[in-house]
């Protein structure tokens, strides 16, 4: 794992700002740019009736950002521990891979537990750099697709004021969320789009093997998602043309 500079404490979402003066390069480590390769060949793997679930959520983030400078995405799960997090860094890092700008990501759960080590560690044997204290009990967790951005994430709950109040899409991404939360207060729309929970599988001969499946289905859903969107950005720019 490489290391990373923290440039920015206490930042618990979004991308990472540079300091007045500096700019940055996007670095996408070369494990990762593989890994993402690989799932965009796999887009077939995606069922009809999910690809139409996410070209549903990826015409109404098209919708929201004709209407408005930026639009934010919030990812729902019960803990914020496993599938929001995941979901989160995977659409942050396919909106910088396809070049797509004005979006803001998110995540919340229901209660607040902690970013899980297993869901850290299958991100980093997917490619993403990461740096945390293990000796911390909610820490925060420093994701990056090489060195710059890094992305600060924590378990927190969706009301978390650094998350958005208005102007957000809330993505539910387990059914016990989904089912619990009916309402998110704020939210201009509320998708349903859940994974099933590796947590099941914690501490069993089949423990990595089930966390690295769950990034890579969240992976290749949401790199097709950004994929269809990046599309759906070049064709409405050639319209007003």
């Amino acid at each position: 794992m490489k290391s990373l500079s923290i440039y920015m404490l206490g930042a618990l979402m979004g991308l990472f700002l540079p300091a007045q003066g500096q700019s940055f390069t996007t670095e996408i480590n070369e494990p990762l740019q593989q890994t993402t390769r690989e799932l965009i060949s796999q887009a077939h793997l995606i069922s009809p009736e999910r690809k139409e679930k996410l070209v549903e959520l990826a015409d109404y983030l098209l919708e929201q950002k004709n209407d408005s400078v930026h639009f934010n995405a919030l990812f729902v799960c019960t803990h914020n521990s496993r599938r929001s997090h995941i979901t989160d860094t995977w659409f942050q890092y396919a909106l910088i891979y396809y070049g797509i700008s004005g979006y803001n990501s998110f995540s919340g759960g229901l209660e607040a537990t902690a970013f899980h080590p297993n869901a850290i560690a299958a991100l980093q044997r997917a490619g993403f750099s990461v740096a945390f204290d293990k000796k911390v009990t909610n820490p925060v967790v420093s994701v990056s697709p090489g060195h710059y951005p890094v992305w600060h994430k924590q378990s927190k709950i969706y009301t978390h004021p650094v998350n958005p109040k208005s102007n957000f899409v809330a993505v539910m991404v387990c059914s016990d969320a989904d089912q619990s939360c009916p309402v998110v207060d704020g939210a201009s729309a509320r998708f349903s789009l859940p994974y099933d929970d590796p947590r099941y599988f914690d501490d069993t001969p089949s423990q990595d093997l089930k966390y690295d499946e769950t990034v890579e289905l969240i992976g290749r859903e949401i790199l097709f998602m950004i994929g269809y969107l990046k599309n759906q950005l070049i064709i409405s720019e050639e319209s007003r043309k």
